[in-house]
């Protein structure tokens, strides 16, 4: 590993955490994205992860608060774009109908999407528009 890649590992070490600390899975390989996704059953909240600003004020702190909503999505998952570059492609490979965004929000039923959030929808939009997009989806899948 380079001096780049070791500052970057250690850089995105609390944007990881603010997903993980609020109870998401993080799959960083491309085995685990795959296993997951074939086994998945209920539902679950898929975030592509970010080191953009928009991931940092808006993607990450919407998906912790929506997760909070009285019907929220059986499981939490993320991959990490930039970073776990395999995971990354593997998740958006299962997602083949959706334009790949950073970050991106996708809620699955089964390891179906029936409902994805992309970059335009977070990015300049307001926090809360963003956790009233992911609430009114939970509302009518996660019940």
């Amino acid at each position: 590993m380079n001096a780049y890649e070791e500052y970057m590992k250690q850089m995105v070490i609390p944007m990881r955490a603010e997903l993980t600390n609020a109870g998401f899975t993080e799959l960083t390989t491309e085995e685990e994205v795959n296993s997951f996704m074939e086994s998945a059953q209920g539902t679950t909240l898929v975030v592509i992860n970010s080191v953009c600003g928009c991931a940092a004020g808006l993607a990450r702190p919407a998906a912790v608060q929506a997760s909070m909503n009285e019907h929220a999505p059986d499981r939490l998952v993320t991959v990490f774009a930039g970073q776990d570059r395999e995971a990354t492609a593997a998740m958006r490979a299962w997602m083949p109908e959706f334009e790949p965004s950073s970050p991106s929000m996708a809620l699955l039923k089964g390891n179906k999407v029936v409902h994805f959030v992309p970059r335009e929808e977070i990015e300049g939009h307001d926090l809360g528009a963003i956790i009233s997009n992911l609430t009114t989806a939970f509302d009518q899948h996660c019940q």
